[in-house]
């Protein structure tokens, strides 16, 4: 158990081994947040495996909310654990199921959250490449598209994708150590501040790629948003960041 704790509650990793799962053991890596009214709310939850897809991951996750919401108001996390132990083949093979169903439906068909966007404002970073990095392997993992911005001292982290992608990011910014603190030691993310979260609506045009982007005045920022169908959410988010 590695604990992290947070002003916004407790964040903590387990791995467990699933034994003689479709011939191979499953080593699951699961990203526990308890927010500080746990256990009335369910916690976030994140799911990882180099021996599962990401689509299987995804299900996992989506099975142990399920469970999370049968034990409201009740510790729940070890329950979890057992219950993933003894079900995860279930669920593997349930997955496999709704994969082949979906590829009969149409390519243009959204998921039942559909298309979401998130926008990240970051005071700063200390340890540029490797934060840079970390961001461009998070969005790659979880398939989101966007931008990292830079102009000036103002840092913005645009994402689209997938509602539960969107918030699985959310917990990584948030829990994993991203930077260096005055003294060179890894530290959290501790000045990120959510400017916005929202469903992606028609009008905006969807980015095909995650880039990181450096830009030298805030018209060429204003372009990028404009560009993207996102003149209103750079007009009410961004001008303020430089006062």
């Amino acid at each position: 158990f590695l604990y992290f704790p947070e002003t916004h509650g407790i964040s903590f990793r387990i791995q467990i081994t699933v034994k003689e799962l479709l011939d191979t053991d499953v080593l699951l890596k699961l990203l526990f947040h308890l927010p500080v009214n746990y256990p009335s709310t369910v916690p976030d939850i994140s799911v990882s495996s180099d021996q599962l897809t990401r689509a299987q991951c995804m299900d996992v996750k989506d099975k142990l909310i399920e469970q999370a919401k049968k034990h409201l108001s009740e510790p729940m996390v070890h329950d979890l654990i057992l219950w993933i132990q003894q079900h995860l083949k279930d669920v593997i093979k349930q997955s496999a199921t709704v994969c082949n169903e979906k590829t009969t439906l149409s390519k243009g068909t959204s998921t039942e959250d559909g298309i979401w966007m998130l926008l990240l404002h970051l005071d700063h970073m200390r340890a540029k490449a490797k934060y840079v990095k970390t961001v461009e392997k998070w969005a790659s993992d979880l398939r989101l598209t966007g931008r990292l911005m830079f102009m000036g001292k103002i840092i913005l982290i645009l994402l689209q994708g997938d509602r539960s992608s969107i918030k699985e990011y959310l917990i990584l910014q948030k829990t994993s150590k991203v930077d260096v603190d005055s003294s060179g030691k890894k530290c959290k993310e501790k000045m990120m501040s959510v400017l916005c979260e929202a469903e992606v609506q028609s009008q905006y045009i969807r980015f095909q790629t995650f880039e990181v982007k450096e830009y030298s005045t805030l018209k060429e920022l204003q372009k990028e948003f404009e560009a993207a169908g996102l003149t209103a959410l750079f007009s009410e988010f961004v001008p303020p960041l430089l006062k």
